[in-house]
């Protein structure tokens, strides 16, 4: 059999360089640490990535799949700088970069009922690696915030919405998922939950009107909250309130650095 031309090997003339290239969208199974049941087996979407120089005209695209097939089952935290690794030398690439888009789910109870539920939270891992090895995690958390407008000036009640707020770290040491969640959900006027019972509608109601929040106040509790975990080495928060009486959202956000 003749041997195949391979284009993407071909010389570009144009002098441009490309900073990504590669696959994006791939839905596929990966392992997750979980902290009360060792592992969760979850479907991520998968972007994969590298550079290109300015003299090829093309990248392999077949061979990211090929590298992902490779750790099939096995494709995690611990060993993301290992498929980047792989990803460039395959590649011939400086630098790879990977991203994991999954659902995590916790098991959380009721407030008074104690009714127990699985609640899905939107996780993110995203993965690079140049000359070292950089790693970001990141959650989205639903809760519940209560305008502290809205409480002082009417006579009856207080608007109050979902809000979601996306936290991302770089971390020294391990950070569970649960914890970071946990963190981020004792900084709002409420938490949410999959299951109410009478009872916990009431106590969640009354505890988000009893602890008022702005999307300010929310992105710096969670400041707060963060500049304390001697771990984070830097981490970024954005805070949403889809307003319950406004055609718009709220919006805040807070990045630091070596927070302490």
């Amino acid at each position: 059999m003749p041997k195949m031309p391979d284009l993407q090997k071909s010389h570009d003339t144009r002098n441009i360089a490309i900073d990504k290239v590669g696959v994006k969208d791939i839905r596929y199974p990966i392992v997750v640490q979980d902290k009360h049941r060792e592992k969760q087996h979850t479907v991520a979407r998968v972007n994969m990535y590298v550079d290109l120089p300015e003299q090829f005209k093309g990248t392999h695209m077949s061979r990211f799949i090929e590298v992902l097939n490779l750790y099939h089952g096995e494709i995690s935290v611990d060993n993301m700088e290992t498929i980047l690794a792989e990803m460039k030398q395959r590649l011939e690439a400086t630098r790879a970069h990977l991203e994991l888009d999954f659902p995590y789910f916790i098991e959380k109870s009721a407030p008074v009922s104690g009714a127990r539920s699985l609640l899905e939270y939107q996780c993110r891992m995203i993965g690079t690696l140049e000359e070292r090895f950089d790693f970001i995690l990141e959650a989205s958390i639903p809760v519940t915030s209560l305008c502290p407008c809205s409480k002082e000036i009417s006579e009856r009640g207080a608007h109050n919405q979902r809000s979601n707020v996306k936290v991302q770290i770089r971390y020294s040491e391990h950070i569970w998922l649960e914890d970071l969640i946990a963190w981020v959900e004792d900084c709002a006027s409420s938490q949410v939950y999959s299951l109410l019972k009478r009872e916990d509608e009431k106590a969640v109601t009354e505890q988000a009107y009893d602890n008022p929040m702005f999307v300010e106040d929310m992105v710096r509790a969670v400041t707060e909250k963060l500049r304390g975990v001697p771990e984070i080495e830097w981490f970024k928060v954005q805070c949403e309130n889809f307003e319950s009486i406004h055609n718009h959202s709220a919006y805040a956000m807070v990045e630091l650095r070596n927070p302490r």
